[in-house]
């Protein structure tokens, strides 16, 4: 009534305008432009504006944050890169808005279809994320991106990820999700070391 509630919403506003101040004397330029600074502002008992200085300031992504689609590959011992997409096509069945597009290889020699994707894109403005193609993939192919800075001018060129800008390898998705990568590796060791001995269980 009267005003009052304006009044201690204004005071609300400048006692955090006034902690600001008060946490960098105590803290000093530490809390700026530094992983100490940043991992401070993020708990939540801090005091004071908490706004982050983006780009110059980047908040650490949790391991389990989703972005693009990229494609998975085995590094062999010579350098070689073993994709292992088979262009199946269950992930672009499974996408949503239908934004993975794939063209199966086909043996040179031959002219059989092999598998192995000889064209495989994705539509980065019509994908949203979801991680389905990721989650439907039976042969942990296709996993779910942190990089989001992305941002172009040119849609048709820069936009439309083909294969090879899609490809990374095995190493960097270990390093954004270390835990999931370890319990698949696992996952994928237990089932390589149970196939011996049901093949020989057979003979």
């Amino acid at each position: 009534m009267n005003g009052w509630g304006i009044v201690r919403g204004m005071w609300v506003t400048f006692r955090h305008f006034a902690d600001t101040y008060l946490e960098d004397i105590r803290r000093g330029r530490r809390r700026y432009r530094t992983a100490e600074g940043i991992e401070q502002r993020r708990r939540s008992d801090v005091r004071g504006i908490v706004t982050v200085q983006y780009p110059e300031e980047k908040l650490p992504v949790p391991e389990e944050f989703r972005y693009l689609p990229f494609l998975v590959y085995d590094e062999g011992p010579n350098g070689e890169q073993n994709l292992r997409c088979t262009a199946c096509g269950i992930c672009a069945k499974a996408c949503p808005p239908q934004c993975i597009w794939i063209v199966r290889g086909s043996d040179p020699v031959t002219g059989k279809p092999i598998t192995a994707p000889a064209e495989f894109s994705i539509d980065i403005d019509i994908c949203m994320n979801c991680g389905f193609c990721a989650e439907y993939c039976p042969f942990d192919a296709i996993k779910m991106d942190h990089d989001y800075e992305i941002a172009s001018v040119n849609r048709t060129q820069q936009h439309i990820f083909n294969k090879q800008r899609l490809m990374r390898p095995a190493s960097y998705y270990a390093s954004i999700r270390p835990t999931n990568a370890a319990r698949e590796e696992a996952a994928r060791s237990a089932k390589a070391s149970k196939k011996p001995a049901a093949e020989g269980s057979t003979n």
